[in-house]
């Protein structure tokens, strides 16, 4: 007889989630656990929270081959707001799969730019400026590098093996003539803005292969190695947009956006939405795209509320 003190799974509500499917998906099978020191690392992660001005969800999942192959996830992000301004900082990195420690160098590198750009908001009424926090964030690899190899000053080809990492920072901060964005990137993470409306994708930066490119550029120029001209956007957020940024592991998918993948984001992505549903719409499978995913969106608090959804394409 049941016991009434735990009630049954007919009485619990909905069943549990089925993972996304986009076009094929991709071969469904248990996760492998990672190596065994790489437990600070978890599959996946979430986040989200409001303030007065802006709402922000994000997500990482673990992609299928690190979880075939027992790998951590090499993907973060990382935000906070800054109470006295009302500003809100995020940091989105992909470590770079060659670099042995590439998933803690992501991690480190996302939190050295969150702490870098909330004292700079701190005292700096003015524009951040995004080259001192890459140059800190890469600093601070380094400084981790030297704690990790006992060395006094070691190169940027020593720091590259361990830690290599894209990053994209930024700050999103309120103004009279609304959100103000500014945010650089390293390497071939990248950043859209989504018509909430219409469901088109603006890429933020030139992509690595859409039709905006001059040049296709396969080769990844992550930190520690910080450009001698840094990609860099600033601009303000119309109350119908949301800035999204992202890993490849979102970008490649998404294409120029107006695909399956596409469609499903600019439909759950708006208005805000829980985050833990964020993340498990993240986790879609689809054949061939197997790479972690990270996604991070800053919506104006004035958009928090409900929107026509996207039409058909």
């Amino acid at each position: 007889m049941p016991d009434p003190a735990f009630p049954s799974s007919a009485t619990l509500g909905p069943q549990p989630w089925q993972r996304v499917a986009v076009d094929i998906p991709g071969v469904e099978f248990e996760a492998r656990p990672p190596g065994r020191y790489a437990f600070d690392f978890p599959d996946s992660e979430c986040d989200g929270w409001s303030t007065d001005h802006l709402a922000l969800r994000f997500a990482s999942v673990r992609g299928a081959k690190h979880r075939y192959y027992r790998q951590p996830r090499q993907d973060t992000a990382r935000a906070a707001a800054h109470e006295n301004s009302g500003s809100v900082v995020f940091a989105v990195a992909d470590g770079v799969s060659s670099a042995t420690e590439s998933h803690q160098g992501a991690v480190e590198a996302c939190r050295a730019s969150v702490d870098r750009m909330l004292h700079m908001l701190d005292y700096v009424p003015g524009p951040l400026d995004l080259s001192d926090v890459a140059a800190y964030a890469a600093s601070w690899l380094e400084e981790l590098t030297r704690w990790r190899l006992g060395t006094t000053h070691p190169g940027p080809e020593e720091v590259a093996r361990l830690y290599a990492t894209t990053l994209v920072a930024g700050a999103v901060r309120p103004t009279p003539d609304g959100p103000r964005v500014e945010l650089f990137r390293i390497g071939d993470s990248g950043a859209w803005l989504l018509d909430r409306a219409s469901g088109h994708y603006h890429q933020v930066f030139v992509s690595k292969t859409g039709t905006d490119a001059v040049l296709v550029r396969n080769e990844v120029a992550p930190l520690p190695r910080i450009p001698d001209s840094l990609d860099q956007a600033a601009f303000h957020l119309s109350h119908h947009m949301v800035l999204l940024s992202g890993t490849d592991g979102f970008g490649d998918p998404l294409g120029d956006g107006d695909g399956a993948v596409g469609a499903l984001f600019a439909s759950h992505l708006a208005e805000p939405p829980p985050p833990l549903w964020l993340g498990h719409v993240l986790d879609f499978s689809r054949e061939t795209f197997d790479d972690d995913r990270t996604l991070l969106a800053v919506w104006p608090q004035a958009a928090a509320g409900p929107t026509p959804k996207a039409g058909p394409r």
